[in-house]
């Protein structure tokens, strides 16, 4: 049977070091994932190019990087520990769990329509699984429990005694953290409305999935983005269309992914939080499921900081220095999964021609800039010179050293993790013309480049 595009991308990820399931010689659990050495480095250049774009970018934006750990007071008052649940329902035959939303959408995709499950009571969600006669994915039976709801958040208990006093949660998003700071960060700095506070870091959900590699997890890293504002000077929906420009081109020009495979959801009023004026979804058109969400912008209005103030009793205003007056400002969020970026990445840049797969991803993201080859292992002369180019470009760049097996599978490997340009040293280096093979990725082409016209090369071609 022919493997499906995501079945690819999952056993290239797995076979060049990109993504490992999580605690794997001990059978794995579930939802987790460890990135190996192609995937950390990748992540970290979606990472910085992430903060580098939204923070360092901008002179109306600053970071801040909150405690994994946070006060139970947090959450009850952001409403986190009433409201912050899914939808669950188990298989009585096979013991399977799931989340109810996704049993009835994966339903529907495969009949290849769109069903919108968002807002449901779990009465609803029953209703649509009954009617539709959905059957297990695991085991192909219809023998549903009833839906309920379950919490998200994990609690921590610190100290040596449990109870009231020592419950605590690891944040459930990373949001919570910028509210509360809200004030340390308007006392402790010259930030004036509108501004921006970013704050990029782990966040932890107690999901129940149905796998799809990095889509969703337990443990997954967030770039969020609370921009205040006054809504009495400062016009709304110019900053909510502005951070629209800003997230497409981010996809679009900075990660390199297809415009064709993204679009804009607005939320309907049953799906919308309440305190929010106006929440669209960024989505892509991953290879399971089609259109699934990517990005989030959302109008949050003055709801959070509003809440923090009345449980901690905190005044949370900033003051208008021209007109005196305090304000409690709105807020508009864009947050963002950074692994959901990667694996959009990842699944975009796959690329097939014949019988080569390689990576297609933007020179700048990609986990090495280049590599460098002796073409014969077995030649000292070779081997000293190339090892001579290989650290002068470590100056500079992330580069590649390989000097295993035939020039062939040492191009198939570097395609494979993304490397765009594949720099060989021969013969006719050292004693022609002192110039280089390199290679580009996309094409397979090659060109002769004199040695000290390297650094130039990779920095004009990235």
């Amino acid at each position: 049977m022919s493997q499906t595009l995501m079945e690819k991308v999952a056993a290239l990820c797995k076979r060049r070091g990109f993504i490992y399931a999580g605690s794997e010689i001990y059978g794995g659990v579930a939802n987790t994932y460890d990135y190996g050495p192609m995937g950390a480095e990748l992540l970290r250049n979606i990472r910085n190019l992430w903060w580098n774009n939204f923070v360092h970018g901008r002179d109306d934006v600053v970071g801040l990087d909150a405690s994994l750990i946070s006060s139970h007071k947090i959450w009850d008052a952001s409403g986190h520990t009433a409201g912050f649940s899914d939808a669950m329902v188990d298989c009585k035959n096979c013991k399977g769990r799931y989340r109810a939303d996704h049993v009835i959408e994966d339903h529907f995709a495969k009949k290849g329509t769109e069903q919108n499950v968002e807002g449901l009571t779990p009465e609803e969600f029953k209703k649509i699984m009954v009617d539709e006669k959905i059957k297990c994915a695991k085991c192909g039976k219809i023998d549903w429990t009833d839906v309920r709801k379950f919490n998200l958040l994990f609690p921590v208990h610190l100290g040596i005694v449990e109870g009231d006093q020592s419950l605590a949660y690891l944040r459930g998003e990373t949001a919570q953290g910028i509210f509360v700071n809200f004030k340390n960060v308007v006392d402790s700095t010259r930030v004036k409305l509108p501004f921006g506070i970013a704050q990029l870091g782990k966040s932890f959900r107690n999901e129940i999935t149905l796998g799809n590699s990095i889509f969703r997890t337990i443990e997954f890293e967030q770039g969020e983005i609370e921009y205040f504002f006054d809504p009495d000077k400062t016009n709304w929906e110019e900053i909510f269309n502005g951070f629209k420009d800003s997230m497409w081109d981010f996809a679009v020009n900075k990660l390199g992914v297809n415009a064709d495979n993204l679009r804009w959801r607005v939320h309907s009023d049953d799906e919308r939080s309440f305190y929010s004026k106006r929440t669209e979804d960024l989505e892509y058109n991953y290879p399971f499921g089609g259109f699934k969400e990517l990005w989030g912008l959302a109008y949050r209005t003055d709801y959070d900081l509003n809440q923090h103030i009345k449980h901690s009793g905190k005044d949370l205003s900033i003051l208008d220095t021209q007109t005196n007056k305090k304000v409690v400002p709105h807020v508009i969020e864009p947050a963002v999964g950074i692994n959901r970026l990667m694996l959009m990445t990842l699944c975009d840049a796959y690329t097939e021609e014949g019988e080569r797969s390689f990576l297609k991803l933007k020179p700048s993201l990609a986990p090495y800039r280049a590599a460098v080859f002796p073409l014969l292992a077995n030649k000292p002369e070779l081997v000293e010179k190339a090892r001579e180019i290989y650290k002068t470009l470590q100056k500079d760049f992330r580069v590649a050293w390989d000097d295993r097996g035939n020039i062939g599978k040492r191009y198939a490997s570097q395609d494979e993790i993304g490397t765009p340009y594949c720099i060989t040293i021969d013969f006719d280096t050292l004693e022609k013309d002192q110039k280089v093979t390199i290679r580009f990725r996309d094409s397979a082409a090659q060109e002769r480049i004199a040695i000290d016209q390297i650094k130039d090369y990779l920095i004009q071609n990235t």
